[in-house]
């Protein structure tokens, strides 16, 4: 029972975290940089809660912020 409920939880935070990445991606390719900040914002937020719950391994989510900081933060 517990483990159909942690499953269930864990693929619907996997599944959200994939759809902002999109969403990062998507506003990266496009020219409008604050659109890009705003999802890259989304994103990290939602890894550190997914880190948080234990559904993400912390260094998995270092790695995946460290990523989406430096094409934010690029020059």
């Amino acid at each position: 029972r517990k483990a159909a409920r942690l499953t269930a939880r864990n693929k619907a935070t996997k599944t959200r975290l994939k759809t902002l990445h999109k969403k990062f991606l998507a506003a990266k390719a496009g020219d409008n940089k604050e659109a890009a900040q705003a999802a890259a914002s989304a994103y990290v937020s939602a890894m550190d809660k997914a880190t948080k719950s234990g559904v993400v391994h912390k260094n998995a989510a270092a790695r995946a912020k460290a990523r989406t900081a430096k094409v934010v933060f690029a020059k």
